[in-house]
């Protein structure tokens, strides 16, 4: 069995999120980081090389970005995948999950997975649904917000969160699945793993080695467009209620709630 965890580098969760009015795209000039989410994938694959219940003969990171995503690679690999694959065009650039699944889609071709992972979503664009737009081009099964694997010959029985409880769903292989954030507690690099990391073979792609047509990625490839950006409003500053005598303080938190008709 081979497997394909898609990641993704994303801005680092302690900087500001900023976007550029001009082309409504992210500002990913800041600190970066692996996909928080992605990292439960990694290790859902890992379990699976590790649980014996399946032959897995190699685990492959796969992503798509400019020249630094190659961080992301980095980590992924530290964590146990066996080799990465880095898809990097400047024909890329303005994609979005649309585009985006159809050229990870061509990369995940060219590997012949029996099984794709991904987190649930990513800690930047929140889409939830690039996993299901690479299943739809590689005409496979899909299933999302997955918490449990029980690999079988052939088919994975999979618990997945739902609206009103959990759905059990036994899915042929290949299937694309993403898995959601309750499904394990990732691993921590050993000093060794992430020394080697930089060792391991990294494929980097072009749109041309993979069969990208041009014109279906990038910012004239997609179908969706950013027409306006506005910042959330700002919040007002809160109200201290405070006083050195307690009762006194219980009053006024008491009359500003009736005030705003929140007492029943």
């Amino acid at each position: 069995m081979k497997i394909c965890v898609l990641v993704k580098q994303v801005p680092d969760a302690a900087v500001e999120k900023r976007v550029d009015p001009g082309s409504g795209r992210l500002d990913r000039s800041g600190e970066t980081n692996l996909n928080p989410f992605d990292t439960h994938a990694i290790e859902a694959a890992m379990q699976v090389k590790e649980g014996g219940k399946a032959d897995v003969e190699e685990i492959v990171a796969v992503t798509m970005g400019p020249d630094n995503a190659q961080r992301a690679l980095h980590k992924a690999v530290s964590l146990g995948a066996d080799r990465s694959v880095h898809l990097s065009d400047d024909a890329l650039a303005g994609s979005d999950v649309c585009a985006t699944g159809y050229a990870l889609a061509k990369v995940l071709e060219s590997e012949s997975p029996d099984l794709v992972l991904l987190g649930q979503q990513s800690d930047d664009g929140e889409c939830y649904t690039i996993g299901a737009v690479v299943a739809d081009h590689l005409k496979m099964p899909s299933l999302t917000q997955v918490i449990e694997m029980d690999v079988g010959d052939g088919s994975l029985r999979c618990e997945r969160q739902a609206e009103y409880g959990y759905d059990t769903v036994d899915i042929s292989l290949p299937a694309v699945i993403s898995v959601g954030d309750a499904i394990n507690e990732p691993r921590y690099p050993s000093l060794k793993a992430i020394m080697g990391a930089k060792k391991k073979q990294l494929d980097k792609k072009a749109i041309a080695d993979v069969g990208i047509e041009a014109d279906r990625v990038g910012a004239g490839g997609s179908r969706t467009s950013v027409e306006a950006i506005n910042p959330p409003p700002a919040k007002q500053a809160g109200e201290i209620i405070e006083d050195e005598d307690t009762n006194a303080t219980v009053e006024k938190i008491v009359a500003w709630l009736d005030e705003r008709k929140l007492l029943v």
